[in-house]
C-alpha cells in the first residue's frame, strides 16, 4: 500500500513561515516608522530594538532555510499545477528564491552598516555580536542605501507573495493557502 504524500507543509515549516512573516512585517513597519523620527534617545533605543529584531530575523531565516533544505516541501497538487500558466510557475519559484536571498541580505547589510558606523550590536542588551566589518564612515555611507534598497525590495516581494496567495484564495479558489495555513485544515 502506498502512502499519499500530504499536500500540506509540515507543522515546523508552517510555524517558521508565520513567525518569519510576522517578524518581517513588524520589522519593516517599525523600521519605516523609526527612520522618520527626529534624533532623540527614543530613536536610539528604537534603533537598538530594530537591530535585535534584525538578528532574530536572521536566526529565524537560517532555521527556516535549514528546515527547507532537509525537508522537501509538498508538490503542488497536479490539478493546481496544470491550471497555472508557465509564467506563474516561474514567478512562484523566482519570488521564493529572491525572498530567501533577501531574508539574509537585509539583516546582514544592516549588521555591516552598524559595524561600519561604529555602533556594535548587543543582541537583547546581553550578547555583543562581533563587528561584521571594521569601522569606516565611508563604508557605512556606502552600505546604508543598500540596506534600505534591500529592505524595500523585500517589502515589495512580501506584498507580491501576499497578493499571489490572496489571488489563489479569493479568485482561483484552489485551496493553495490551506497548504501553509496553521492548524488542521480540511
Amino acid at each position: 500500500m502506498s502512502v499519499t504524500p500530504s499536500p500540506r507543509y509540515t507543522t515546523t515549516a508552517i510555524a517558521l513561515h508565520w513567525a518569519l512573516a510576522a517578524g518581517l512585517l513588524g520589522l519593516l513597519a517599525f523600521g519605516w516608522y523609526m527612520v522618520g523620527l527626529p534624533f532623540s534617545p527614543t530613536k536610539l533605543k528604537y534603533y537598538n530594538w530594530h537591530k535585535w529584531a534584525g538578528v532574530t530575523i536572521l536566526v529565524l531565516s537560517a532555521l527556516r532555510l535549514l528546515w527547507r533544505l532537509t525537508h522537501r516541501p509538498p508538490a503542488l497538487p497536479a490539478r493546481m499545477a496544470a491550471a497555472m500558466p508557465r509564467w506563474q510557475h516561474v514567478a512562484h519559484h523566482g519570488v521564493h528564491h529572491l525572498l530567501y536571498v533577501l531574508f539574509f541580505a537585509v539583516p546582514l547589510l544592516g549588521w555591516a552598516y552598524s559595524s561600519a558606523a561604529g555602533f556594535p550590536i548587543v543582541w537583547l542588551g546581553m550578547l555583543q555580536l562581533p563587528d561584521f566589518v571594521s569601522p569606516s564612515p565611508e563604508l557605512a555611507e556606502a552600505i546604508k542605501p543598500w540596506h534600505m534598497i534591500a529592505a524595500y525590495t523585500l517589502a515589495a516581494l512580501v506584498a507580491l507573495h501576499i497578493a499571489a496567495a490572496l489571488k489563489h484564495q479569493l479568485i482561483d479558489r484552489d485551496g493553495l493557502l490551506r497548504r501553509m495555513w496553521p492548524g488542521r485544515t480540511a
